[in-house]
């Protein structure tokens, strides 16, 4: 086939993917308060709202479903069949991360379309949504101005990369001089100063190789979109070694849980569990929580090291009440703050 035909045919694949799809459902990839777009066996549309949360519309037609995913996988030079019954991929528009699932593992076809975060967040903007306080901003303020490392935790849907995401501005807009180096498995943030970098896995190079690569890429900070693997060790290491102020996610649903989760990667990947070195590279633990009115942050806790027995986490208020300044961090240290103390767990 010559290239003209190629891309002919490319083009008739892309408007029938598009045909397929159908009008509603290109109009939420286009909408940029829209973050995720859901389609269940009983044919019902739901769409995540940055602000509303899960929204539940109309119905699909499952033929019409199947008939996309099927155009879909072509595009990929995939198959998508009872062999191959899950279709993971990027859609051709705007890099969505797609996840199809048909049968026999669905009764019926199902996907999950994922948007990459498309339009400038503030730190701010979660003050006036109420998902966290004035306090809460400055603390936050404060932990990126004074380069400590940051894990964000929470469940699935509960809003960590675009917490991330908002963050990453707030560094970029106070620290434009600083190079930032994002990993991630599928691009889901975008970076907007010059001197910075986005990295993505691929079949042969895990997030473990591109954290090495990563350290001879002169990065003032380093960013992990998720920790899931042995790659925990590896970035804990990175940030140990001259590269503080680093931010990345993981599934968990409370500080504790966070703390005792990287545990449970280092010991996965085989190598001998550094209490110590986990109480002394994380600094701080935010986590995001999704409930019926909303999400919001439910904790940030700072990691103040292992004494040998405990991780010692202390919940602090960085600020008195309206002692607040929106633009430059100018906090005062108080001792307003319960200490607690973690009893890791050897096995989880």
């Amino acid at each position: 086939m010559s290239e003209n035909s190629q891309n002919e045919f490319y083009i008739r694949q892309i408007d029938a993917l598009k045909r397929h799809l159908g009008e509603e459902i290109l109009s939420y990839l286009k909408d940029p308060d829209i973050n995720e777009i859901l389609y269940n066996t009983d044919g019902y549309l739901w769409i995540d709202h940055y602000v509303k949360g899960l929204i539940k519309k109309g119905t699909l037609n499952a033929i019409q479903v199947r008939l996309a995913m099927d155009t879909l996988a072509s595009l990929k030079n995939t198959q998508l069949d009872i062999s191959t019954p899950i279709l993971e991929c990027e859609l051709p528009f705007n890099k969505e991360r797609f996840e199809g699932i048909i049968q026999p593992i669905s009764s019926q076809p199902i996907f999950s379309i994922r948007k990459p975060i498309s339009r400038p967040i503030c730190l701010i903007d979660y003050i006036n949504q109420g998902i966290f306080t004035f306090t809460q901003y400055d603390q936050i303020i404060h932990a990126l101005s004074s380069h400590q490392n940051i894990l964000v935790a929470g469940g699935t849907g509960s809003g960590k990369t675009t917490f991330v995401y908002a963050m990453l501005h707030e560094i970029q807009q106070r620290f434009p001089q600083e190079r930032l180096i994002l990993l991630e498995d599928t691009p889901e943030i975008a970076l907007n100063t010059h001197n910075s970098l986005s990295l993505v896995t691929s079949e042969f190079i895990n997030l473990t190789r591109l954290l090495k690569a990563t350290l001879r890429l002169r990065p003032d900070r380093i960013i992990v979109g998720e920790v899931r693997g042995s790659e925990a060790l590896t970035l804990l290491k990175a940030w140990n070694t001259g590269h503080p102020g680093g931010i990345s996610t993981l599934h968990a649903n409370d500080a504790q849980g966070a703390l005792l989760r990287l545990e449970q990667l280092i010991e996965e990947s085989g190598v001998p569990l550094n209490r110590q070195l986990i109480g002394h590279t994380v600094n701080l633990i935010i986590v995001i929580k999704k409930t019926a009115s909303g999400r919001g942050v439910s904790e940030i806790v700072q990691c103040m090291g292992y004494d040998g027995h405990n991780y010692l986490l202390k919940e602090a208020d960085f600020f008195q009440g309206q002692r607040i300044n929106l633009d430059l961090f100018s906090g005062v240290g108080h001792e307003n703050h319960k200490q607690i103390s973690v009893t890791p767990q050897s096995t989880l």
